[in-house]
């Protein structure tokens, strides 16, 4: 059994198929660097990632693969899955060796790879829905989110879009960067040292010598109304929990 190992990164992958097609083979199993070997292992390679090899890979995806494909490779990574891995080298090999696959659905690496981007696009969607932002004493707004999935890049866009005359930050306390939204577009950024930000990472709250006055008021309306249209006769948790996953609940100001 040959086994590809690699740092973990989407050039790194994309230097594996790069390798496999160099080296005339097709190893079975591609591990991130540290994972468990398996047995019966016969030859380990280790892939040494490299910029020019993935930018040809990938540039040979576009010409063989369509837009929608392309994105949804992108989204999968995006899982940030370790059992995405295999499914995802496997698939793009395919793709050099059998053309456009990405509507073959029987192809269990397709399956594979579809469904995990399907689980991103709708975490995706749930971050539009569950960010809660709060207004700080100068004017910015703020939000705190910790998703299961490295969505942020994607629902970006649309708050730059709604929201694009405001100041406004979203940061993931989960991976440690944010968007803050200036002129002419969002920037990314981080913290050299997060015990000074003027919110609590657990829970999203702004400390309140940071929290606008106003929006100290607008948090208690909101738990208010928020109790007040609720229909004990009525209540149904297990919904509740389908449509809000308790993972959410900490930075919701309904929750709090």
């Amino acid at each position: 059994m040959t086994v590809y190992t690699f740092d973990g990164t989407m050039d790194g992958l994309l230097t594996a198929v790069f390798d496999a097609f160099a080296l005339k083979e097709q190893p079975e199993q591609l591990l991130k660097e540290g994972d468990a070997l398996p047995l019966f292992c016969e030859r380990i390679y280790k892939v040494h990632t490299d910029e020019m090899k993935a930018q040809r890979v990938w540039a040979g995806l576009e010409k063989r693969l369509t837009h929608e494909a392309m994105k949804l490779i992108s989204v999968s990574w995006l899982s940030e899955l370790r059992e995405l891995n295999q499914p995802l080298f496997q698939y793009v090999c395919k793709v050099f060796r059998q053309g456009d696959i990405a509507r073959n659905f029987a192809d269990p690496d397709v399956l594979a790879v579809t469904n995990i981007a399907r689980r991103v696009l709708h975490e995706q969607l749930r971050m539009k829905q569950f960010i809660r932002f709060q207004k700080a004493k100068d004017g910015t707004y703020f939000a705190v989110v910790s998703p299961d999935h490295n969505v942020l890049p994607l629902v970006i866009d649309h708050f730059a879009d709604r929201f694009n005359d405001q100041t406004w930050l979203i940061y993931d306390a989960k991976r440690h960067y944010g968007y803050y939204n200036s002129t002419p577009a969002p920037i990314r950024i981080t913290f050299s040292d997060e015990s000074t930000v003027p919110f609590d990472l657990s829970n999203g709250k702004l400390d309140d010598d940071v929290l606008s006055s106003d929006d100290q008021l607008l948090q208690e309306l909101w738990r208010t109304y928020f109790k007040a249209i609720c229909i004990k006769e009525r209540m149904n948790p297990r919904k509740q929990l389908n449509d809000m996953p308790r993972r959410y609940w900490k930075y919701m100001t309904e929750k709090n």
